[in-house]
């Protein structure tokens, strides 16, 4: 049934969405978040990647996080001799988290997530509707 298919593609969706912020509030939370030795490094952001992935028993393609994994790169420093994560020369490696760009992916994650739950509440509805059709 095409219904059912639509249900499950955009409960998927929903799925990889969900895991989606939660990997961002992480990163959020994370973001000041330093080495407690000194030299040692901060957290360091984690990414979500998608994959389309073939659900044979359905027919369909569906979406869903193939890796969540952490973003290389240098960490930003700040100038604190008295901080405890403090290297020889004062500087206290930062989190490589940039809060602009977490609140975008937020957003972006947030309006994916309302767009599959709108079509699962439309779909649940035409389901509805068949029934008391068929009754």
């Amino acid at each position: 049934m095409d219904l059912d298919r639509a249900l499950r593609i955009s409960a998927a969706g929903m799925t990889a969405q969900s895991t989606r912020l939660r990997v961002v509030a992480e990163n959020l939370a994370n973001r000041e978040s330093t080495g407690e030795s000194a030299g040692a490094d901060p957290y360091r952001r984690r990414t979500v990647t998608f994959a389309n992935r073939l659900d044979r028993a359905m027919g369909a393609e569906t979406v869903s996080v193939s890796r969540i994994a952490t973003q290389p790169g240098d960490f930003p420093t700040r100038f604190d001799p008295a901080h405890p994560a403090a290297d020889a020369n004062g500087y206290v490696k930062l989190p490589n988290v940039d809060t602009l760009v977490e609140v975008m992916d937020m957003r972006e994650a947030q309006r994916s997530y309302s767009a599959n739950l709108t079509v699962l509440e439309t779909t649940r509805g035409m389901l509805t509707r068949a029934i008391e059709a068929l009754r």
